[in-house]
């Protein structure tokens, strides 16, 4: 296995409270107020992207024509991290992070990010104009936006191996980082095994959008694996699998779960020892059933017969996970190891017997409970206006506002790290070279993008430095290059000399 190196790229729901609804426009005011305010100028370079390209070796523009990028805002900050416009939606990706806690860390970041965007925007909004962020995955109109996960994989594995190892996880590990839905969403995909509670009421918000096991799409006919071809790295050493099924989270707890346990995972693939016969009969279907079964009593098939519940496999991935992961703490390193093989099976009984713990670090069970306190104190049943409003204000980036922010949840880092992440990028990837070029040089870093960076050295002249290794441009190898060139042209001198 190699180093799991890993991201988040995240849409943020959005509305202009007392203006015109047009999310494009709002999501364009949003970043650039946000940018004005830290002087940030680095746009992106789009020379490296190939949303198109297909794992199993084929493209979608043999077939449609190709996605046509809007160039709308779509920016580089200081921390490494992307900040853009996606169709209708405010979105940042993280910088590539080393370990899951760091990959917690810069989510965090991303959070505080939009919050300080929100009151750049709100400045300049005409009258009582407000807009409002929201860091949940659907509108509640049957549309659903992301939060992807990326991770660095051995370009030798085949993608088959990939699939056929991690859609079981992927499909169960929602009982942990599901954020919790009242309804459901997509009426082609409503179900007979609807949930027996009277609101509803679902463990995930993306269960409803999914309708195929593989595949390249990303807003139609979702797949739970995707087989997007964009390595963003040296291709034939590497390639980057890009996760869309799981939630957005507000529990500190559940994105690191989700993270951290889909790397030791992978890492298992890798090295051949994650036991395939782990293999759903009907992904699509149990991904459903699961999500649909807030009492985690549902039973879901595999292929040579047998039947478990998400909790029962999720238990056996999660001892054959710790296992390996004792001799192989290298992929996600000592720390994360240490508190993934504390969290893992802790959360796992918890959900059991809706304990407190589970309370805490679960989304879903931490809005559950908001939802039927308030439906109990007011004698309301069904999917009532004022519980989807519930559900809706769990997910308010509005600190005053945010209800899984009178939650009690559990917190796994200190804010003065995310303080510091706002702007620093990690230090032990190429997003530290990325971050610290950009901080330094912000008008003669024309552009970047994950694997090279365009500088102007003077003269007319431009110089694309190429960035193909994730797990170099490190404080370590290039920090005191930096530190010593004074010029870009002194940085490219210096990077030839190097």
């Amino acid at each position: 296995m190699i180093r799991k190196i890993s991201g988040i790229e995240t849409e943020y729901g959005i509305l202009v409270r007392g203006a015109e609804q047009n999310p494009v426009l709002a999501s364009s005011i949003l970043i650039n107020a946000y940018l004005q305010s830290v002087s940030a100028i680095t746009g992106w370079d789009f020379i490296a992207e190939h949303p198109d390209m297909d794992a199993r070796g084929a493209a979608l523009s043999d077939v449609f024509p190709p996605e046509v990028e809007s160039h709308l805002v779509n920016a580089v900050l200081r921390n490494g991290s992307r900040y853009y416009v996606d169709h209708a939606h405010p979105e940042i990706s993280t910088p590539e992070c080393s370990s899951p806690l760091d990959v917690l860390t810069y989510d965090l970041a991303a959070e505080e990010i939009v919050r300080r965007s929100v009151a750049a925007a709100n400045q300049i909004l005409p009258g009582d104009s407000e807009v409002l962020l929201y860091k949940n995955n659907s509108d509640g109109k049957g549309n659903s936006y992301g939060c992807h996960e990326n991770y660095l994989v051995d370009r030798a594995v085949n993608f088959d191996d990939i699939v056929q190892g991690v859609t079981a996880h992927f499909v169960t590990r929602q009982i942990f980082c599901g954020a919790g839905k009242i309804g459901v969403e997509n009426q082609t995909q409503r179900r007979a095994n609807m949930p027996t509670n009277s609101f509803n009421f679902q463990i995930s918000q993306r269960a409803d959008f999914f309708e195929a096991e593989v595949g390249l799409e990303t807003t139609l006919k979702r797949p739970i694996v995707n087989t997007r071809d964009e390595p963003h790295c040296d291709p034939r050493k590497y390639r980057r699998l890009h996760v869309i099924c799981g939630d957005a989270n507000m529990s500190q707890t559940a994105t690191f779960l989700k993270v951290a346990s889909t790397c030791v995972v992978l890492a298992m693939i890798e090295d051949g020892v994650f036991p395939l016969e782990i293999q759903l009969l009907d992904p699509v279907k149990a991904v459903q059933t699961v999500s649909s079964d807030p009492s985690l009593r549902s039973t879901v098939e595999f292929r040579n017969g047998k039947a478990k519940t998400a909790l029962d496999i999720q238990r056996q991935i999660c001892a054959l996970a710790l296992d390996y992961l004792s001799q192989n703490i290298a992929c996600i390193g000592a720390e994360s190891a240490q508190l993934l093989a504390r969290l893992w099976p802790q959360i796992l009984d918890s959900l059991e017997d809706r304990n407190d713990f589970a309370l805490r670090t679960v989304d879903w069970i931490a809005k559950e409970r908001i939802v039927l306190a308030y439906a109990d104190r007011h004698g309301i049943t069904g999917e009532d206006p004022k519980l989807k409003l519930l559900d809706l204000q769990y997910h308010d980036m509005r600190p005053d506002k945010c209800l899984a922010g009178r939650a009690n949840l559990d917190r796994l880092v200190d804010e003065t790290l995310v303080d510091l992440a706002i702007n620093e990028p990690p230090e032990d990837t190429r997003a530290y070279f990325r971050g610290k070029c950009v901080s330094k040089w912000p008008r003669d870093v024309v552009s970047a993008n994950w694997d090279s960076m365009v500088v102007d050295v003077g003269g007319g002249e431009l110089r694309r430095i190429a960035m193909s290794e994730p797990q170099r441009g490190t404080r370590d190898l290039i920090g005191s290059l930096v530190d010593k060139a004074v010029t870009t042209n002194d940085l490219v001198r210096l990077l030839g000399d190097d």
